[in-house]
């Protein structure tokens, strides 16, 4: 079976995510790409790491968080910006992730 990620998480490897961005022509596709791709590299640590509770959770979406900051100035650079409509994506995503790793009690 061809999976969108390759992921352990079946539900995730066929996910899209920041279909919100990719919807939206104000949000560079290739960099909406790479959010996805911080997105997907968050869920490959979750599956590799397996942290055991939600602080070792939040130490890995941080470093997403991190890098989303980062990705920032490139988006200011093509005239554009993660303003509100992205960050709720962003975090919607986020969230969604944490979930389907069974944190449930998650507070992205």
């Amino acid at each position: 079976m061809t999976t969108r990620h390759q992921l352990n998480n079946t539900e995730l490897a066929n996910h899209t995510f920041l279909q919100d961005m990719y919807d939206d022509d104000y949000f560079p596709h290739k960099l909406v790409q790479k959010g996805e791709n911080i997105l997907v590299e968050l869920c490959r640590q979750i599956e590799t790491e397996q942290p055991e509770n939600l602080d070792a959770l939040y130490e890995l979406t941080h470093a997403a968080t991190e890098r989303f900051n980062e990705l920032a100035e490139e988006f200011d650079e093509n005239d554009s910006e993660i303003e509100t409509v992205a960050r709720d994506t962003i975090a919607t995503d986020m969230e969604y992730i944490a979930q389907s790793y069974g944190f449930e009690d998650a507070d992205i």
